[in-house]
């Protein structure tokens, strides 16, 4: 019913910038909150950034200060700037999305595929 396709993961060095994009398509009446989660190997999946519709935002403690979400409600993407990225930033980075869908109008929420993104020192 709806897909999330991220881009923008990679190879980074440390100190450096990435972007991340994720476009949302489908049966879309409209996207509440989206978000950015990470996960490491070996460690849960953790919220990063998310952002409402409104454009309030919530940022995790350990990103605070490099990192900037962001979304444009008419290409319904959302983006997330890194800056002064850490080896430990080194995570599949995963897009989150709560949408209301077409025809039911229910709330449900989507995940991307993942995006790596790789740190090295």
């Amino acid at each position: 019913q709806v897909q999330l396709v991220e881009s923008g993961g990679g190879l980074v060095q440390a100190g450096g910038s990435v972007r991340l994009s994720c476009a949302a398509s489908g049966r879309i009446f409209t996207i509440n909150t989206m978000g950015w989660y990470r996960q490491a190997p070996g460690k849960q999946r953790e919220l990063v950034a998310r952002i409402t519709r409104d454009g309030s935002t919530n940022y995790a403690e350990f990103v605070m200060g490099r990192v900037t979400i962001s979304r444009d409600n008419t290409k319904s993407t959302v983006y997330l700037q890194m800056n002064t990225v850490k080896p430990e930033d080194t995570a599949l980075y995963y897009c989150y999305a709560d949408v209301e869908v077409i025809p039911s109008f229910r709330h449900l929420d989507y995940w991307g595929q993942g995006t790596q993104v790789t740190v090295s020192s």
